[in-house]
């Protein structure tokens, strides 16, 4: 069964075929893909490998966990699944519903002169 592995710390500039080849030393690499920012098109500067199966993939966390690549120290283990995170609120809570009506932020004052 194949084992998913994450990979920490890659180099802005690290590739997926990069990543491929110097997992492949430690055995037969499924899919290699590095996470892009969908905004900047740069990567975040880590990654995912599925290598074919569990001793595979032991190997290639004693391989790579704590070693360089591609001129920076990665963490390489076994992937965890993404745990579920609260849903966003872009209400920032104000009687208005979140609309800044108060020209400047300041809204109705009292002035003192």
């Amino acid at each position: 069964m194949a084992k998913k592995l994450f990979v920490g710390g890659l180099s802005f500039d690290s590739r997926e075929d990069s990543l491929r080849d110097a997992f492949s030393k430690a055995g037969t690499v499924d899919s290699a893909i590095i996470i892009m920012d969908k905004m900047t098109g740069r990567s975040k500067g880590f990654g995912f490998v599925e290598m074919a199966n569990d001793d595979e993939a032991q190997k290639a966390i004693e391989m790579w966990n704590g070693k360089e690549l591609d001129g920076r120290t990665v963490t390489v283990n076994e992937a965890r699944p993404m745990e579920p995170r609260p849903a966003r609120s872009f209400d920032r809570g104000g009687r208005d519903g979140g609309r800044d009506r108060g020209f400047g932020g300041g809204g109705r004052r009292e002035r003192s002169w």
